[in-house]
């Protein structure tokens, strides 16, 4: 993962343009996918979409983050990409078109400011590593007993919303702090893509949830 032997280096203003294009290719394609290919999508069984996103989202990461070629890791970018937008099909049904556009917009400023904050106080940010994970994993486990338990709280989602936010803003700095080389934009592009999936899929919870 990351190695940059022999590869030629970016200039910071390229490495950074290739990420943002890699992220919003992948964005890109799942709007097109919820909006083309949402009756196909739907008429998969339920249990063989599933499977299918683990088995591909799970061996696109692997292909990504082991591939020393930028080609290969954006295929890997693409088996990760293209299933979660499947999944996305899925979960955007369960909301009016309102709640999606104010979730998509909230995304997209939300992602646009801790950019900015990143950026100006990257110290910050590269210190949250331990303890966002460790945030991440009891939210985790706290869902699970929420679903053993039947029972959801909005909390959960506003955390866990908290959470990617921030996640947002470390994996930039992380990016920052590696050689600039085209297949290491790439894998970080992958990072920034799930955080901001994961931060639209839980405001879509709470802005689904505030107006029921």
């Amino acid at each position: 993962m990351f190695n940059t032997a022999a590869a030629p280096v970016l200039d910071d203003r390229t490495y950074n343009l290739t990420i943002g294009g890699v992220v919003l290719y992948g964005v890109i394609i799942n709007a097109l996918m919820c909006y083309y290919l949402a009756p196909a999508i739907s008429a998969i069984n339920p249990l063989v979409l599933i499977i299918g996103y683990f088995a591909l989202a799970i061996a696109g990461s692997v292909i990504t983050y082991k591939s020393d070629s930028p080609l290969i890791s954006f295929l890997g970018y693409n088996l990760v990409a293209v299933p979660v937008g499947a999944v996305l099909t899925v979960c955007v049904q369960a909301y009016d078109s309102s709640v999606i556009a104010q979730a998509f917009i909230l995304t997209a400023v939300i992602t646009g400011v801790m950019l900015l904050l990143a950026t100006a106080f990257p110290g910050v940010f590269a210190g949250m590593g331990r303890m966002l994970f460790a945030a991440l994993l009891g939210s985790l486990m706290a869902g699970v007993v929420c679903m053993i338990f039947s029972f959801t709280t909005i909390i959960l989602s506003w955390v866990i919303a908290v959470i990617f936010s921030l996640y947002i803003g470390y994996d930039w700095v992380k990016a920052q702090q590696y050689v600039h080389t085209l297949d290491n934009a790439v894998d970080s592009a992958l990072d920034i893509y799930m955080d901001i999936i994961n931060l639209f899929l839980r405001l879509l919870v709470i802005l689904g949830r505030n107006n029921d």
